[in-house]
């Protein structure tokens, strides 16, 4: 009998955090859910904040769950968060604060601050990230600024996967996917872009040293050990700690010729390329360059993705309307096609207080019938989001000059069969979901090549291959999506 090797993934997003355990037994990656916990921000004196002490607490109920169920010694943790948000720690390393969730809105007004300082194409060229006002850069910029007393006790900066990996080992360093994401690094120099912060005034002598994606940081310490119920030492490795290259890495049949997208909260479309891509155009049509694993750079667009109904779904609920997805999904299907239609990427849509009645406005706005049933508001969003998924793959196939044959959607709105089917039809490509959990499934891979277990990406997408089962959605009717999507352009102006 094959012996298996485990890994533990400690996987945190936006709205919920999770612990799994990956098997891999020479062919097969299994997985398994130890624990699963809300992530919700905490609003205190009317700023949005990460209550990460409770995540710590959480992470170690996740890794004693493995200690209590599993006799087989574990042989490496990872973690992977979000990204652009971080921890700031003072010179004997603890925490300062808590740290500020992306959607506070300290940090509007800041982009134009920025530009004000530096030219718009000058952070462009250093940095090749795509511009939204809550980026690392600009959340510094704005306690630069208001003069935030932490920046003055401040020794160091981490990423929040940075952060828990410093928890878990004591060791301070940035891991190269997670760092991409911040708009301060020079992705084609491969070191902070020191010049961005002098000239914005915001100290550099806060960055910590930058390692590479599958990384041992080192060893779990005896007193955490014990706090967890550990039986034997393990090792940390920075897998690619950013969560969406994490599930790049998952995607099995990636080629030259497919996109991707991983969706959840934010869908993320792109394309994996040996080098980054900085010019104009890359610049006008407002994409991003992001560290990928296997020294792949993941050139991609960052689009609203499930928020909006994962918004509405909360409004619902507290308004006495308990509507599962299932049910939510079923009524949009039965609601009328192409009434009603949003630009999901709208700064109204960031954080309104009632996600409903903000789709409504827009449509107030733009001249088009309010959705006036949950149906017809679940139809919007799913329309919409499909037809933002035709245009970023048309800017993709203008600025890498590939056609892109098949869409491979990952994560957990590839359960969603109806945005997939949509896709399809809005795309006419043809459209792969699964794995569901890639995230983790990527956490484990690059755990299983640090430590041995497999060669490289290739071998770990076949493994994967092999694991899980992908579904296919052929694209349908064309007619109705291509006149939905020449009034869908118009709201993107």
């Amino acid at each position: 009998m094959t012996e298996t090797t485990n890994f533990l993934a400690i996987d945190l997003g936006a709205s919920s955090g999770r612990v799994l355990v990956g098997g891999w037994d020479g062919e097969h990656i299994n997985l398994e859910e130890l624990h699963r916990f809300p992530n919700d921000p905490v609003i205190i004196q009317s700023h949005q904040h990460w209550d990460v002490l409770r995540l710590w607490r959480e992470i170690k109920a996740g890794i004693a769950c493995y200690a209590r169920q599993h006799e087989t010694a574990l042989s490496g943790i990872g973690v992977d968060t979000w990204g652009v948000d971080f921890a700031l720690l003072d010179a004997k390393g603890n925490l300062i604060g808590n740290p500020y969730h992306y959607r506070d809105a300290r940090t509007d007004g800041m982009m134009e601050l920025a530009f004000q300082r530096i030219p718009r194409q000058q952070i462009f060229e250093q940095t090749g990230n795509q511009f939204i006002q809550f980026n690392t850069l600009y959340q510094l910029l704005s306690m630069a600024y208001n003069n935030d007393p932490q920046l003055e006790i401040a020794d160091t900066i981490l990423m929040m996967p940075d952060l828990f990996h410093y928890w878990l080992t004591g060791e301070k360093a940035t891991e190269f996917t997670i760092a991409t994401t911040s708009q301060m690094y020079d992705i084609r120099k491969n070191s902070w872009a020191i010049n961005l912060l002098t000239q914005l005034e915001i100290p550099q002598g806060l960055l910590p040293s930058v390692v590479s994606p599958g990384t041992i940081l080192g060893q779990v310490p005896t007193t955490l050990m014990s706090e967890a119920d550990l039986r034997q030492p393990v090792s940390v490795v920075a897998t690619g700690s950013h969560d969406t290259s994490n599930a790049i890495a998952a995607i099995p049949g990636l080629d030259d010729s497919s996109a991707y997208i991983s969706s959840g909260t934010w869908s993320l479309m792109g394309v994996e390329m040996a080098e980054p891509v900085i010019n104009d155009q890359v610049l006008a049509l407002n994409f991003t360059n992001e560290g990928g694993v296997g020294d792949k750079i993941n050139v991609l667009k960052i689009l609203t993705g499930l928020w909006l109904l994962q918004e509405s779904q909360l409004q619902w609920q507290r308004e006495g309307n308990d509507y599962g997805w299932d049910e939510l999904l079923a009524l949009g299907e039965q609601a009328e096609p192409f009434q009603s239609l949003v630009d999901p990427d709208a700064t109204e849509f960031l954080n309104p207080t009632d996600m409903p009645t903000a789709i409504r406005d827009f449509c107030q706005r733009t001249g088009q019938p309010e959705p006036s049933t949950v149906g017809a508001v679940v139809r919007c969003c799913l329309e919409s989001l499909a037809l933002n998924y035709r245009k970023a793959l048309e800017d993709l196939e203008t600025l890498t000059g590939k056609h892109l044959k098949t869409i491979r959607i990952v994560g957990g709105g590839s359960q969603n069969s109806l945005l997939c089917q949509y896709a399809a039809d809005a795309c006419q490509r043809l459209v792969v979901t699964g794995p569901v959990e890639a995230t983790a499934l990527g956490n484990v891979l690059l755990q299983a090549i640090a430590t041995g277990h497999l060669p490289d990406i290739a071998a770990g997408r076949k493994a994967i291959a092999a694991s899980f089962e992908q579904q296919y959605f052929e694209p349908g009717s064309k007619n109705a999506w291509d006149q939905a999507y020449g009034h869908f352009k118009n709201l993107k102006l």
